[in-house]
């Protein structure tokens, strides 16, 4: 008999009854009845009950054995009697009464239980990461996780992409987000940096001739935690392909994700084509370029109605460059007054100066703006909003920017509080059209608005001839639920107007050469069209897991801080390490570390 087990604890069924077998697990759950002891040992593939006699010599040790505690336990299968058959259990008709028991390896007390979900402190979860993995919800997760990934594989596989590895050591690249430098020993003063994405690499797998590349790449960015991304590391499903135009990207990777959503949720989902929002259309219907569908609610520009309205708040804001935008709301006209002024509270700490709104009710319309506005006024901003008896009209006044952040942010309250969002969907759609540049308020410059390495609507001619603010580019990010699941773009593969692209931005050739001299004499040597995106790994999962925060789905994450709790990082390191790497540390005062045998500042 092997030495640890025959069977699993998930395994045993009627058929094994009388069978002599030998299982291994931690202790789930003791239930002493004084006459017999029942112990629930589990493993990675499910529950057995055991059950021990105290005629046995190891009763009194098994008595007192912990929870989480391993043990080894040898005896015969029996039925159940119909009474005590567990229905909840797969191995719930049978139960092992045990020959002989080995206590592997004996627990200490519990820094909290493992069989109940009770998630109790994220600190204290995250420090005992390994004991948290056993509890079944979030061992669920990673297992989710795994298969999703293999799904992923197999699908890009099917489609004629082939998995290639990209450097993990790099040089340091505008992506964004700050780099994770690394320092190079044999080149002192010189750093390498793990890469936030394996973006120009894959661009040099095109390059290279082999037409359909992906990864599930590690990526790695120096940013604060969401709840949508951990920091430190990602995973994302990166993919470059050649000789495409944007749709053929589409139609990829909307067979890809709809086809992994359809195989782990029953939930109903968009099917292929998904909608396509220009950027510009997004914001001004959603306030966000990551609009949550599920809700109905669409907002509209209606800066004209107002610009030669007597309402000079408005008034006055439009003439100085400012919008106005409205966002309908069907049937909560019967709402107490209460809630439009919490609303208006809300509003007001989301940095607007107030939240005016009109209702319709009774065949009239009220509201604190009415007397300022004229029948045909009215009439207008019936009809942008469709609005009838029932329906609320709110709207907020400021510049562009500050009322796209504003109005995305009530939209999604209205949707949360009302109940508005539509449960157990999945709402996809592909946001396109996005600006090539954008003008920096801080340096008064025009700089890049996304994915520098993008081709301009329009190619060379674009960028010669329009006003750099009015290009767009062929970028496009895929957004699921409000979460957006990725960015990607066809690529420029014109040295020319690369160079062109860049210096509009205030990139000098030689500056161009001396930051993407690998991509750009690659391309003057024959580059193809191509282009490509990444979808999220992680966040996929934490879509299809259902869950709210991206940690629940990655095995060993960091916490808010980026640091491990579990193995201590990041940490000091010796005087000899830093001596090796001719760094000396120049640390703030309030930050500097008790000295110690671990590190030298």
């Amino acid at each position: 008999m092997h030495p640890y087990r025959t069977h699993t604890c998930g395994q045993l069924r009627a058929d094994h009854v009388a069978q002599t077998v030998r299982i291994s697990g931690w202790v789930f759950r003791k239930r002493d009845h004084g006459q017999l002891l029942f112990i629930d040992l589990r493993d990675h593939y499910g529950i057995t009950q055991v059950v021990i006699t105290p005629d046995l010599s190891f009763f009194e040790e098994c008595q007192k054995v912990r929870l989480e505690s391993v043990l080894i336990v040898t005896g015969q299968v029996v039925a159940r009697s119909e009474d005590t058959v567990n229905p909840a259990m797969p191995t719930g008709r049978v139960e092992l009464i045990a020959e002989s028991v080995t206590v592997e390896s004996l627990a200490e007390p519990l820094p909290f239980q493992v069989n109940i979900e009770d998630d109790g402190p994220e600190e204290l979860r995250l420090r005992y990461r390994f004991l948290d993995l056993r509890r079944d919800h979030l061992h669920k997760n990673i297992m989710l996780r795994a298969q999703i990934i293999a799904s992923l594989r197999r699908r890009m596989i099917g489609h004629g992409f082939t998995e290639f590895q990209t450097p993990i050591l790099t040089s340091s690249s505008p992506e964004g987000a700050r780099d994770y430098l690394v320092p190079s020993r044999v080149h002192p003063g010189r750093f390498y940096a793990l890469p936030q994405a394996p973006q120009q690499f894959k661009q040099l797998l095109m390059v290279a001739g082999f037409d359909r590349y992906f990864q599930i790449a590690p990526c790695f960015r120096d940013e604060d935690a969401r709840a949508d991304r951990s920091p430190g590391e990602f995973y994302q499903l990166d993919m470059e392909m050649s000789y495409v135009t944007q749709d053929d990207v589409f139609l990829v990777v909307e067979d890809v994700i709809h086809g992994v959503f359809s195989e782990f949720s029953d939930w109903t989902m968009d099917g292929a084509p998904f909608v396509r929002i220009p950027y510009a259309t997004a914001l001004v219907k959603y306030g966000t370029d990551k609009p949550d569908l599920r809700i109905p609610i669409e907002m509209q520009d209606v800066s004209d109605v107002f610009r030669q309205s007597k309402f000079n708040a408005f008034r006055g804001a439009v003439e100085k460059g400012g919008v106005v935008r409205a966002i309908p709301v069907k049937g909560i006209a019967d709402k107490p007054r209460s809630f439009f002024d919490k609303l208006g509270e809300y509003a007001q700490s989301l940095g607007s100066k107030g939240l005016a709104y009109l209702v319709w009710e009774g065949g009239v319309v009220k509201g604190p703006i009415v007397k300022f506005l004229s029948e045909q006024e009215l009439k207008d901003l019936a009809g942008r909003g469709n609005m009838v008896d029932g329906d609320v009209m709110f709207f907020v006044c400021d510049m562009v920017g500050a009322v796209n952040r504003i109005c995305g942010d009530l939209r999604a309250k209205l949707g949360r509080d009302l109940d508005l969002i539509k449960p157990n969907v999945f709402r996809f759609c592909w946001i396109v059209d996005f600006p090539m540049f954008e003008f920096d308020e801080e340096t008064h410059s025009v700089t890049f608005s996304h994915n520098p390495f993008s081709m301009p609507q329009g190619g060379m001619k674009a960028l010669c001839e329009k006003d750099p603010l009015e290009i767009l580019a062929y970028q496009y990010d895929i957004v699921c639920n409000g979460v957006e699941l990725s960015s990607g773009a066809i690529r420029n593969h014109s040295p020319e107007a690369m160079y062109k692209a860049f210096s509009i931005a205030g990139y000098p050739p030689e500056e161009v050469d001396r930051r993407f001299g690998g991509m750009i004499n690659a391309f003057k040597l024959g580059a193809p069209p191509h282009g490509g995106i990444a979808p999220g790994v992680d966040r996929m999962v934490m879509l299809l897991a259902g869950e709210t925060n991206i940690r629940e789905v990655i095995a060993f994450p960091m916490n808010q801080k980026a640091q491990d709790l579990m193995m201590n990082a990041p940490n000091t390191v010796s005087e000899k390490q830093l001596r090796e790497l001719h760094i000396k540390l120049n640390l703030p005062l309030e930050k500097k570390p008790e000295v110690s045998s671990q590190a030298s500042v």
